[in-house]
């Protein structure tokens, strides 16, 4: 009898723990909350499934690390909709720019066994290529910090039957490349810009020195150690990967031909993995800052790898955010986008894929997340007056159909009862939320719609405002 009562006091804490993550996760799931909220309102909140369909996204899949450890992952939609094949934790995505945050820790590994320094001049291990050096020289740490003075900031990726060019031919903009030369237009050390060019030639550099394939060091030094087995940098992925990858999807819904672009330019934009296996690296970098493990950097390199070089928010592969609270990377390639967060201290954190372009779903589920785990840092919203109703008059005015100047767009609104909603190109409808007479917002798209006349204009923040014209 005593032997039951110690085993049930030993496994007790392993069920409250299970079922705070399940707990944990079901808030998560059901906390989704738009970019916008209304005075005097309770803030929306969606289900994460629901929300899929509403932003017609075919699926997204999230990893949680707290206190060191996944909390939870799961997958959500599909990671193929014609297949109907669902997304799972074992779905890849393309990372796009997270690369570099595991390509700046394959380079630092280099520095750290004594094969490169960061600090030198790269042409001391170039042989192939050569950069125009008449504004500077460029090291190392410019490069991982993007502060090369470097251009082409990123890349579009080939179609899966295009012949792919070479590091060397991207770096001229040499056929078969499909972006122009990567070339300095400022002196090294002089300011931040991101540079996915600067990036291949760091891809460049570790192929020379170690005479390897880049995808061959890479899952050798660095993804195996940290547990990383399921991802991998070939690119075009195995043929024996096919049924776990996830189909990439255009705007309109429709799976990108061949159902993804390939990237040659592997250090900028070419991993394949899961957020349960870049959860791992978030962890392998939390501890290794603290000195409690060296799976392939030390304590000071990584502590080095996340200090601000030169500009402040960014460090060596990685951007620092929040006051140096968390470090980040995002990530979007061609059907595909992704994030990732890592605290400083406290070993918490998040991944989030999918494979669409649209990334609302990802900050709505990082507002969820912030809600459930108490990450203040993300509990932000616009807050907008909300209209209850409109005149009668001006709901009957602004029903009818309006088309985008370019044509590519047309809007349809309706009413039904005392309410209007919007349909663009033939999408799901939309709630319009007036914050004035003339005046709307919806939760599907961070914007302001209003109505001038017989012209709907839209305005994001940012110019140019895009008009819609009546049509007659």
């Amino acid at each position: 009898m005593q032997f039951l009562k110690t085993l049930l006091c030993l496994l007790l804490p392993l069920g409250v723990f299970a079922q705070s993550a399940q707990e944990n996760q079901r808030r998560v799931e059901n906390s989704l909350s738009p970019w916008v909220t209304f005075e005097g309102q309770q803030p929306l909140r969606f289900n994460i499934e629901d929300r899929l369909k509403a932003l017609e996204i075919p699926g997204v899949s999230v990893a949680v690390i707290r206190n060191y450890k996944v909390e939870w992952a799961k997958g959500y939609g599909f990671a193929d909709k014609e297949e109907k094949r669902p997304v799972t934790t074992e779905t890849l995505f393309q990372a796009a720019s997270i690369s570099k945050s595991l390509n700046g820790v394959a380079i630092l590994k280099l520095v750290q066994d004594g094969k490169l320094k960061l600090d030198e001049d790269i042409n001391t291990y170039l042989k192939t290529w050569h950069p125009d050096s008449s504004k500077g020289t460029i090291t190392l740490a410019h490069l991982l910090s993007h502060t090369a003075g470097l251009t082409i900031h990123g890349f579009p990726g080939y179609e899966t039957t295009d012949k792919l060019p070479t590091p060397e031919q991207i770096l001229l903009g040499q056929k078969p490349a499909n972006t122009s030369e990567v070339k300095p237009f400022a002196a090294p050390g002089e300011k931040m810009q991101y540079s996915g060019g600067g990036t291949v030639v760091t891809q460049l550099i570790l192929q020379t020195v170690t005479g390897e394939p880049y995808e061959r060091y890479l899952q050798r030094e660095v993804l195996n150690p940290m547990g990383m087995t399921q991802s991998f940098f070939n690119q075009p992925p195995p043929a024996n990967k096919a049924a776990i990858l996830a189909t990439a999807y255009e705007r309109d819904g429709k799976p990108v031909k061949g159902k993804y672009h390939v990237y040659p330019e592997q250090g900028a934009a070419g991993l394949w993995t899961t957020p349960t296996d870049l959860a791992k690296y978030i962890i392998e970098t939390q501890l290794s800052k603290e000195g409690k493990s060296a799976k392939v950097l030390s304590q000071a390199m990584t502590q080095k790898r996340l200090t601000p070089y030169l500009d402040k928010s960014s460090g060596l592969g990685t951007f620092l955010k929040f006051n140096d609270r968390w470090f980040n990377h995002n990530g979007g390639n061609w059907g595909f986008a992704s994030m990732y967060y890592g605290t400083m201290e406290g070993g918490n954190g998040f991944v989030i894929m999918t494979n669409c372009n649209n990334y609302l779903i990802m900050d709505e589920i990082t507002r969820a997340l912030a809600e459930v785990y108490g990450w203040k840092d993300f509990q932000i919203a616009e807050t907008h007056p909300l209209l209850q109703s409109i005149p009668d008059n001006l709901m009957t005015k602004y029903t009818g159909q309006f088309r985008s100047e370019s044509g590519k767009t047309n809007i349809v609104i309706s009413r039904s009862g005392n309410a209007l909603s919007a349909v663009f190109n033939d999408g799901p409808a939309c709630k319009m939320y007036f914050t004035k007479p003339e005046s709307f917002v919806i939760t599907e798209d961070p914007a302001t719609y209003t109505f001038s006349g017989d012209t709907l204009k839209l305005w994001t923040g940012r110019p140019p405002t895009v008009n819609f014209l009546r049509k007659k």
